[in-house]
């Protein structure tokens, strides 16, 4: 599990749950004793991003890299220049968390350089119970967007379809199926299928892709 590249890429649409799975992601990479780095490139939405959770990632040996503004709460367009060196440090395990959509993703194009085929994975986070993201015509044009501004190659698809704490498992095999028409048709692979663990448990078909227990770091207990 999590044998990717060191520089793994999340993107997807807003509120696929892209931040969640990065989070869920890098914490896993640090249990396994790991040096690793979550750079949130989110320069496009004020809220749920990882940056918010700095100090509980730290707490774990999370390196995090957001806004060269110390300021959470505030919606500016700025990135810090450390996030360059993840790129350079080969002992650096990293996740990049883009802003949703290819508005989002235009955070990425200005590292381009660095993204050499094979030496980073891209991955599109799915949840087809947003409604942008229900048909596979919608999945496509992201898809397809998403890509042409970052002049880069998605290598995976999280199927992440969620309701949130109410999550079932006909959730996650809706995204699936609609995942795996995607991968057909494009050819990138499913890479994971994430979900919570009580959920994922109950599923007794065989899907392709790695299943990715998560937690849910970024609700608060008493968000629904």
């Amino acid at each position: 599990m999590l044998n990717d590249k060191r520089i793994r890429i999340i993107s997807g649409h807003y509120g696929s749950g892209k931040t969640e799975f990065s989070i869920n992601y890098a914490i896993k990479l640090a249990e396994m004793k790991k040096n690793v780095a979550i750079v949130d490139l989110d320069v496009v939405n004020l809220y749920f991003r990882s940056r918010e959770k700095e100090d509980f990632l730290k707490e774990k040996g999370i390196r995090v890299i957001g806004s060269s503004i110390r300021a959470a709460s505030l919606d500016v367009p700025s990135i810090s220049s450390q996030a360059s060196i993840t790129f350079h440090d080969e002992s650096l395990e990293t996740i990049i968390d883009l802003g949703g959509n290819p508005e989002g993703a235009r955070a990425l194009a200005r590292y381009n350089e660095y993204l050499r085929e094979g030496y980073y994975d891209m991955f599109f986070v799915l949840n087809a119970n947003r409604p942008e993201t229900r048909s596979l015509d919608d999945v496509m044009k992201f898809i397809v967007k998403i890509q042409d501004v970052v002049r880069g190659k998605f290598t995976g698809i999280v199927n992440n379809t969620h309701m949130l704490k109410a999550t079932s498992v006909d959730d996650i095999l809706k995204g699936y199926d609609l995942a795996k028409k995607a991968s057909d048709l494009t050819g990138i692979p499913i890479k994971y299928n994430a979900g919570l663990e009580s959920v994922l448990n109950k599923i007794q078909s065989k899907l392709e892709g790695e299943m990715f227990p998560i937690n849910l770091y970024m609700r608060e207990e008493w968000m629904v």
